[in-house]
């Protein structure tokens, strides 16, 4: 059948950052029941209105492509679920965010004969919090894991609790792809990846900054970039409190050291060594055959999530790079990490695909979504949850949430956004201020 004359795929995707719109509007490409990659997907997105929100130039560095785009608080994206007709929600928030969503999908959905596929995940590398995420997102009718080895670990915890585990699915992470390494650039380059969190401190940081800059007045014939994710005062998912390009300001780098933005995949495109903390940048690198470390300078810890990349065969110390080492992933341990770099990444998404369908075809629609958490099972914890996005114990809205019944009027949107930059303002600049006296 012409593509003109078939009917597209509706997927909503709702992001609360820069990193899970890309999550989600990638997975959203994946996901999507079609028989080739040609059938029509119409995808409206949806920016959860917080510090996070992500800003036109970080949109355009995902470079995807969405039939509309619109912010809305969690209020405002449930009252468009409820009028709107779509075949798949993809949830891609923080698992508080998760939660309090579905909650209130199931409520504005009651009584209707067919819903979406709710669809939920993590954007990368699960290192911590493993039980409290995974029972946040419980409820959905998917719950993507990006590996084989994440796929055991989130069936274990639901089998663990009495959940239902028939909603965890096997993939891999979406933004994978890009050409196979094969073989050094000229000049040779080497790129530090940063992460917006990790490590958060400014002794740590300007360590890190330290030892790279020392790096390329070592080898002044290689290219030394340090890719960084925001520009100052833009969010990620993470704050970050101490901007690697204010850190900079005070040293004096080589001429063959550069900072450099945009997406991450161009960068990889000529990167001979990839280096970084914890980033899920590793993942991608390694999916192209990249030469890629995970730092030990600063141990290896759970707080820094590079304790993940334990078996790896990546960790490695900035002595150890300055005189030449080049690490050599383990195979085995990269195949459990839904890297999927023996060529069959195009298959990954297969049985999700198949199990979205046969829950659109299924007779009578679906049954209601049944979290896990309920008022019953978690009093304690549950309705502070619904409260921060302003619903109340049964998912609808509480008396006074933001326009919840109507549209925002040009004058509201006027003094939202100043409100929001203000907020943003104080969270950025303020907050990180407040903070550093209070340790004095």
């Amino acid at each position: 059948m012409p593509a003109s004359t078939t009917k597209p795929t509706r997927i909503a995707v709702l992001a609360d950052s820069d990193t899970r719109w890309k999550w989600g509007a990638l997975t959203s490409h994946r996901i999507a029941p079609r028989e080739d990659a040609q059938e029509p997907l119409a995808l409206s997105g949806f920016l959860l209105r917080g510090r996070a929100t992500p800003t036109p130039r970080q949109l355009a560095e995902v470079g995807v492509h969405a039939d509309s785009l619109r912010e809305v608080t969690a209020v405002e994206f449930l009252r468009a679920m409820a009028e709107e007709e779509y075949d798949v929600v993809v949830v891609a928030l923080v698992g508080g965010g998760v939660q309090a969503v579905l909650h209130g999908l199931k409520r504005v959905w009651e009584g209707r004969e067919k819903r979406p596929v709710v669809v939920t995940g993590y954007v990368g590398v699960v290192y911590e919090k493993l039980a409290d995420g995974l029972l946040l997102r419980h409820g959905a009718d998917l719950v993507l894991a990006n590996s084989r080895q994440d796929a055991d670990r989130f069936r274990a915890v639901y089998e663990g609790v009495g959940a239902d585990a028939s909603s965890v699915t096997e993939v891999a992470l979406p933004f994978l792809g890009g050409t196979a390494y094969e073989g050094e650039h000229d000049p040779y380059t080497v790129v530090f990846a940063v992460q917006p969190s990790v490590p958060d401190s400014r002794k740590d940081r300007t360590y890190l900054l330290n030892r790279l800059i020392r790096h390329a007045r070592l080898h002044p014939e290689r290219e030394v970039l340090l890719k960084l994710r925001s520009k100052p005062g833009e969010h990620t998912t993470h704050i970050e409190e101490q901007p690697y390009q204010k850190l900079v300001q005070r040293l004096d780098p080589p001429a063959n050291f550069r900072l450099v933005y945009g997406n991450m995949g161009e960068v990889l495109d000529r990167t001979d060594l990839l280096v970084t903390i914890s980033s899920t940048a590793a993942l991608e690198s390694l999916h192209r055959r990249i030469p890629t470390v995970v730092l030990t300078d600063l141990g290896v810890r759970e707080v820094l999530g590079n304790h993940h990349f334990v078996g790896s065969g990546c960790l490695a110390s900035w002595d150890q790079l300055d005189a030449g080492h080049r690490p050599v992933a383990d195979a085995e341990w990269v195949a459990r990490q839904g890297v999927v770099a023996d060529g069959s990444y195009e298959t990954a998404f297969d049985a999700a695909r198949e199990r979205i369908a046969k829950l659109l075809a299924r007779p009578g629609g679906l049954a209601p979504l049944t979290p896990y958490y309920t008022p019953a099972t978690a009093p304690g914890y549950l309705p502070g949850i619904l409260a921060r996005h302003h619903l109340g114990p049964d998912g609808s809205p509480l008396p006074g949430a933001p326009a919840h019944d109507r549209e925002p009027g040009p004058v509201r949107q006027i003094v939202r956004r100043a409100a929001r930059g203000a907020y943003r303002h104080g969270v950025q600049r303020v907050a990180p201020v407040i903070r550093r006296m209070g340790e004095l």
